[in-house]
């Protein structure tokens, strides 16, 4: 076994197949910079990881599946962000849907793996993760892409394209300065589909139309 340096990246793994965390656990005992501090089978005992570990047993990232029983990915993800911001979680799945890699990247996940990488390139995902820079391969930023471009049309077909941009900039907290920039229009302009969209809505106010595209989950 290689001794690892006090300064490696420590991870725990998130999975509920036996074959899968012992693949992973090997992967890393030939990396002198990055341990494996524990195992779990699914979102809910990470969550109790993260809640109740000590400092020193609290991980850099975490590699976390997506679909299992008692609580998925997702949901976890969601719920360490609130109560440990700072670790970088990468979902690691078989499933490359465009609606879940929207779903991990909105609920914190740094970045989104398919299994079918090598290990040397989830070993890289894992250091470019710890380091802040995510790793996202072509497929998986296409999908989220399209994931996206989904989100923007399923609001309702009685806005307008141009409306669609700018309720989804008010709800990413863009002023109308920041959006007439962002489109190329006038502020003049901005605020006319700001009128339309709170007309349309039956809204009262822009922080309402932020607070409705995120519930819709649009934004």
């Amino acid at each position: 076994m290689v001794e690892k340096p006090n300064e490696c990246i420590r991870v725990l793994i998130v999975d509920d197949h036996d074959m899968v965390r012992l693949g992973l656990r090997t992967y890393m005992l030939t990396e002198d910079t990055i341990e494996s501090i524990g195992e779990v089978v699914n979102g809910q005992e990470a969550v109790r990881w993260i809640e109740n570990e000590e400092q020193d047993r609290q991980p850099d990232v975490i590699l976390m599946d997506l679909m299992m029983p008692m609580m998925d990915g997702v949901e976890a993800t969601r719920r360490i962000m609130q109560v440990k911001p700072d670790v970088k979680i990468i979902m690691l799945t078989s499933f490359l849907e465009d609606e879940k890699v929207v779903q991990a990247i909105e609920a914190g996940a740094h970045t989104y793996v398919l299994k079918t990488v090598s290990s040397d390139e989830l070993m890289k995902a894992i250091r470019s993760a710890a380091s802040g820079m995510p790793v996202m391969k072509p497929d998986v930023s296409q999908a989220l892409s399209r994931g996206l471009r989904q989100r923007i049309s399923q609001v309702p077909d009685d806005l307008t394209a141009r409306e669609k941009e700018v309720l989804l900039l008010i709800a990413e907290g863009k002023t109308n300065k920041d959006i007439a920039e962002e489109l190329h229009i006038s502020i003049k302009t901005v605020k006319t589909h700001v009128s339309n969209l709170l007309l349309k809505l039956e809204l009262e106010d822009r922080t309402q139309l932020a607070i409705y595209a995120h519930r819709k989950g649009w934004a």
